[in-house]
């Protein structure tokens, strides 16, 4: 059994954070002055507890506005522990996350995906935007998926 809850970050901060670190940092090698910023204060976070109540995954929805004002949200720091990668953890947060954006009202979710999690963006509506580009050493392209209703 799977628990996806949606915390703000005074509450997420203790369970988000070991995740982030292990998958960004340690595995990835992500600076880790870098892995967590001011965007964590305004996000909503899902994070994704196992049936033993531990947590095995997190994702952020930050809200922002789009170049005509429109409000939108961005998905990003996704992250699953190895051991609960292709188990559909990740996939419930990106539902949770969506679901959140589209009770706000926002009318399109914007993320960055590692070039090698393009496929599992796709897979839930996501279109690719732009070129390849690089961030924290990392291949990433953009993302967009419009919401309906």
């Amino acid at each position: 059994m799977l628990r996806i809850e949606l915390r703000p970050w005074p509450t997420a901060c203790r369970l988000a954070t070991p995740i982030r670190f292990a998958v960004f940092v340690k595995e990835q090698r992500v600076p880790e002055d870098i892995e967590l910023d001011a965007d964590d204060g305004a996000s909503l976070h899902a994070i994704a507890l196992n049936a033993a109540g531990e947590v095995v995954g997190t994702g952020r929805l930050l809200p922002a506005a789009d170049e005509r004002g429109r409000r939108i949200s961005h998905v990003g720091r996704m992250a699953v522990l190895a051991p609960w990668r292709g188990r559909g953890v990740g996939s419930a947060i990106l539902r949770a996350l969506v679901d959140a954006a589209r009770a706000r009202g926002d009318t399109q979710i914007v993320l960055a995906a590692q070039v090698h999690a393009v496929d599992f963006y796709r897979a839930h509506g996501f279109e690719e935007e732009g070129a390849e580009f690089i961030e924290a050493g990392i291949a990433h392209r953009r993302m967009r998926r419009t919401l309906r209703g």
